[in-house]
């Protein structure tokens, strides 16, 4: 079934192939050529929706290398502080959020972690889930996701994100959502390569009562050879 979909995507879509490795784990995505060629102008008059869902960002690369060496014991977080019940990674439930190609997702899933990639983007769930089929992984789940209408009832150990500060109305559609998603004692993971809205998200969340601290910092290559410093915030819920 899943290889019916991945000749549908290529079908629709002009793909490339882009290979991520980190440690003892890499991953061979599919992912269009480029994202500018998705832009639809009737999305973008309705709700002023724009395809980032369509590249590989370096906050996904670096959020998705932090939880690897979570998962490993390393130095990001001991394996097992973010909620999770007896430290490691069994029985915790993840969700992300603007998932795209859901990179971040995919490393937690080749560690057996039940995880939720959500995007607002139908296609970004299409080949998220091709992704994970064709290197061999367990089937993701993923969700069709409105932050400002998310379901009744969420309740994560831990919500990831990565490069979701974009625009500034997702600073107050993002607190409130985390509000929402995240279980009381868990934790939040947004990675952020220094978006002018991140130090205002921030900022909200503490007037909120969230604790929040820098929990890493990875270096990842960006456009035009340059790097990309990326931030993980590590926000924590009250219990």
């Amino acid at each position: 079934m899943q290889q019916g979909l991945e000749a549908e995507l290529r079908a629709r879509f002009d793909v490339r192939e882009e290979r991520f490795e980190h440690g003892d784990w890499s991953v061979d995505l599919i992912l269009p050529r480029a994202a500018d060629e998705l832009i639809d102008e009737g999305e973008f008059a309705d709700d002023e929706r724009l395809p980032y869902w369509a590249e590989l960002w370096p906050s996904a690369r670096g959020l998705a290398r932090h939880l690897l060496d979570a998962s490993a014991g390393g130095d990001s977080d001991g394996g097992g502080g973010y909620g999770t019940a007896g430290g490691g990674w069994g029985g915790a439930r993840v969700l992300e959020l603007g998932c795209g190609v859901a990179l971040p997702s995919l490393a937690l899933r080749s560690r057996g972690v039940d995880v939720l990639a959500t995007d607002w983007y139908g296609d970004a769930l299409r080949f998220a889930e091709v992704n994970a089929a064709r290197n061999g992984l367990d089937p993701l789940r993923t969700e069709m996701l409105d932050w400002r209408h998310p379901p009744r009832g969420w309740g994560y150990d831990l919500v990831i994100a990565a490069d979701v500060l974009y625009e500034p109305r997702n600073v107050d559609i993002l607190a409130a959502l985390l509000g929402r998603v995240v279980a009381p004692g868990g934790t939040a993971l947004v990675a952020d390569p220094g978006r002018v809205y991140a130090g205002d998200f921030l900022r909200t969340l503490r007037q909120q009562g969230w604790r929040a601290d820098e929990a890493d910092v990875r270096m990842e290559p960006s456009a035009a050879g340059a790097q990309s410093r990326v931030r993980i915030h590590r926000l924590r819920r009250a219990e």
